[in-house]
């Protein structure tokens, strides 16, 4: 007989459930996801977007960002939150499903400006370059678009029309990051959404809208399809 006293073994952490984890930068961007494809679809309206936008990148737990879209009908098909099923994936192309656009300047400059049309994602890299979006005559061919922007020692300048619905979530480390559309006449609910996301390190990355300079493709291709 072993006389012997074991240990007794220490008990397993509790797992909290998946609704208080903590959220990803996934997570935010399935969601970001489905309400922009919920605002295109005319399921929410531009200032709904915008204020569920503004509390996505406040929150902080998974539970949280489900209480965002469980009354669209695409969480429920995609099993959001996790835990009941695979979560959506982030998927490769912009909200109305146009190809992936980059921007590349290191150690030099780039720019797009005139009458071209951005894609629905623009993915914009500055090292010790200049990068410019002037997207006062772009011909928008979504909703919404989302310029996602990395700047290191670099400078990143992004102008809007003054009716677009302007969105910046991003920061600055020894550098700045500074997306605004205050002081402008305020957003037309027909005109398009871009959001402007990223980090600046010992660098610069603006975004702001033009006075006197409107877009107006959107809607008036939206009026014109059948049964739009």
């Amino acid at each position: 007989m072993d006389l012997e006293k074991h240990p007794a073994a220490p008990a397993a952490p509790a797992v909290p459930p998946v609704a208080e984890l903590r959220a990803s930068d996934a997570d935010r961007d399935r969601i970001a996801q489905l309400l922009a494809d919920a605002l295109a679809e005319g399921r929410l309206t531009a200032e709904e977007h915008s204020e569920r936008l503004d509390t996505l990148y406040a929150v902080k737990t998974v539970g949280e960002l489900g209480v965002l879209v469980r009354d669209l009908p695409a969480a429920h098909a995609a099993a959001w939150p996790p835990g009941t099923g695979a979560p959506p994936p982030v998927p490769a192309v912009g909200p109305a499903g146009g190809e992936v656009e980059t921007v590349l300047a290191v150690c030099s400059s780039a720019s797009r400006k005139g009458r071209w049309r951005p894609g629905a994602l623009i993915r914009v890299v500055s090292v010790l370059g200049d990068v410019s979006l002037d997207l006062t005559q772009a011909v928008f061919e979504q909703r919404v678009t989302e310029i996602n922007v990395n700047c290191v020692l670099g400078n990143v300048d992004i102008v809007v029309p003054e009716n677009v619905t302007l969105r910046g979530y991003g920061g600055g480390v020894l550098g700045n990051f500074e997306v605004t559309d205050e002081g402008v006449a305020a957003a037309d609910p027909q005109a398009p959404v871009v959001i402007v996301r990223g980090f600046a390190l010992l660098g610069n990355v603006e975004g702001r809208p033009k006075r006197g300079a409107r877009v107006t493709d959107l809607a008036s291709r939206r009026h014109d399809r059948p049964g739009g």
